[in-house]
């Protein structure tokens, strides 16, 4: 698995180093920490299953349940990482699409 994880960021960065000088600086930056908060989900998201949504925590002479600091950490860094794959999208280059011909232009010629 991690294998095809390196190949998807090879090409994405073959993708972005293609990009011009300042914004393929950028791109790269951005495609390492989304490679990094990635990384961080997984053990995050690892951390939650194990423990649960819900923990218990000392307080005193008794026991209190409280959202598990990893969830919060997660749903934190889920809302940057949307926001760093989005700001990708974003810079990718257009690629257009050459209308089908459906004929019209050539109906008659015949």
């Amino acid at each position: 698995m991690a294998k095809k994880k390196v190949q998807d960021i090879k090409d994405l960065r073959s993708v972005f180093e293609k990009l011009d000088n300042n914004r393929s600086k950028l791109a790269l930056s951005l495609l390492d920490k989304a490679e990094f908060m990635e990384d961080t989900l997984k053990e995050l998201q690892a951390k939650v299953k194990l423990d649960g949504v819900v923990t218990e925590m000392c307080q005193g002479n008794y026991n209190i349940e409280r959202e598990n600091p990893a969830l919060k950490s997660y749903n934190t860094t889920i809302k940057n990482y949307t926001a760093v794959v989005k700001q990708l999208n974003d810079m990718l280059p257009i690629k257009e699409e050459k209308p089908k011909d459906d004929g019209f232009e050539s109906f008659g010629d015949e």
